[in-house]
């Protein structure tokens, strides 16, 4: 057997044994599968409840509350999707969400995205103490702004309207603070090289900054979706008027047995499983654009 020379001692040491190589080589296969094993157990846990949502959408009314814990429907059945657009408001409620949801995800990626290179290029008075003021905004829990809310709307003399359902969402502190921690890791020298050849603030922002921001623009198109299209309690303190509910207050009013009376679990659940389709399909799309920005902020930050 050869003998190979350790360059700390200069003596000659043996390697080591085939069954301690073994032996380590066991162990990380050991330690590899006990690893595998917890991200799956724990991703089972996490996705249950999602196949209960769907097993129950396509059950009867005597099976969903006989087995409602069964991922098995017995029999299977879409009388409750039937049911759902001819007895429910759901096309109403559907199309004042994608209404609702993509006019404050443009006004958010644009009114943030102006918000955020202010933020980060501009000079001038109370800039650190305004940058303060969103970051607190931020550690304000949303519920205690509902009265406010229903006050300055109602004084405004747009409560119960679209107007109320989506001026007061226009722009988040978040999407803010996002734009301007990317625009601070952007080089000044390119927008120099723009105002030499003659561009305005604006027109720097517009055509050189802002397409490199790509990355924070998908991601915060994409929480800017998902969190208007999930809004709730901002529709609460915004309309009470049943012809303006959108998917979360009318999914909402069902479950509360507005509707009707039992329990209904197909029908209601399958309302919440159409409601998340939309979002599940942006992410799944977008999914490795969101990765790829959060990746390349973090790379630049």
């Amino acid at each position: 057997m050869a003998l190979t020379t350790d360059p700390r001692t200069d003596r000659a040491s043996a390697p080591a044994p085939p069954s301690r190589r073994g032996g380590a080589f066991q162990g990380a296969l050991a330690s590899r599968f006990l690893g595998y094993a917890i991200l799956i157990f724990f991703s089972l846990v996490f996705l249950y409840p999602f196949v209960i949502q769907i097993a129950n959408s396509f059950k009867t009314e005597p099976d969903a509350a006989a087995n409602s814990l069964s991922p098995v429907p017995q029999p299977f059945t879409a009388d409750s999707m039937v049911r759902i657009f001819e007895g429910t408001a759901f096309p109403t409620w559907l199309g004042n969400s994608l209404l609702v949801t993509v006019i404050v995800t443009l006004s958010r990626v644009l009114l943030d995205s102006m918000a955020g290179y202010a933020l980060s290029r501009l000079r001038f008075r109370g800039r650190g103490l305004l940058f303060a003021g969103i970051i607190a905004l931020m550690a304000v829990p949303p519920v205690v702004l509902l009265i406010p809310k229903f006050l300055v709307l109602n004084q405004l003399g747009i409560y119960n309207s679209y107007a109320a359902l989506i001026v007061p969402i226009m722009a988040d502190a978040a999407g803010v603070f996002i734009m301007k921690q990317f625009f601070d890791s952007v080089p000044a020298s390119v927008e120099e090289a723009a105002r030499l050849d003659g561009a305005g603030v604006f027109r720097t922002f517009w055509s050189v900054v802002l397409p490199m921001a790509r990355p924070a623009l998908i991601t915060l198109t994409i929480l800017s979706f998902q969190g208007s299209w999930n809004e709730f309690p901002h529709t609460v303190v915004a309309v009470q008027d049943p012809a303006l509910f959108t998917l979360p207050r009318g999914v909402a009013d069902l479950v509360s047995g507005s509707l009707g009376a039992g329990t209904q679990y197909p029908l209601k659940l399958g309302v919440a499983l159409l409601a998340t389709i939309p979002v599940a399909i942006i992410f799944v799309v977008f999914q490795r654009y969101f990765v790829r920005g959060a990746t390349e902020g973090a790379e630049r930050g």
